[in-house]
């Protein structure tokens, strides 16, 4: 049976806050620009009285949970985009 060897080079681990930081950062500016585009057309009013006409939700408040929405998703693609990006190195060793 024959051990694999190691790779010549592997991807030095990030810290903590980078990787983190390569998230959020881009996930709040797209939200940013998706919650200004969104809100362009839709009045957060409008869509409260289709949608939960029984909650009392003020404007800023719609602009609010909008906001976090888009940030949510976009935030969800960001790390998800990361988890494909990690290097294979890291995953493909031999077992002990």
């Amino acid at each position: 049976m024959s051990e694999l060897a190691p790779p010549p080079f592997d991807h030095p681990v990030r810290p903590l806050a980078q990787r983190i930081g390569a998230i959020v950062w881009p996930s709040f500016f797209a939200a940013g620009v998706a919650t200004m585009v969104f809100f362009a057309f839709v009045d957060p009013l409008t869509l409260r009285d289709m949608t939960f006409p029984s909650i009392d939700i003020s404007r800023g408040l719609g602009y609010s949970i909008g906001f976090f929405m888009f940030w949510l998703a976009t935030a969800s693609s960001s790390l998800f985009t990361w988890i494909l990006l990690r290097p294979a190195s890291r995953f493909n060793r031999a077992l002990p």
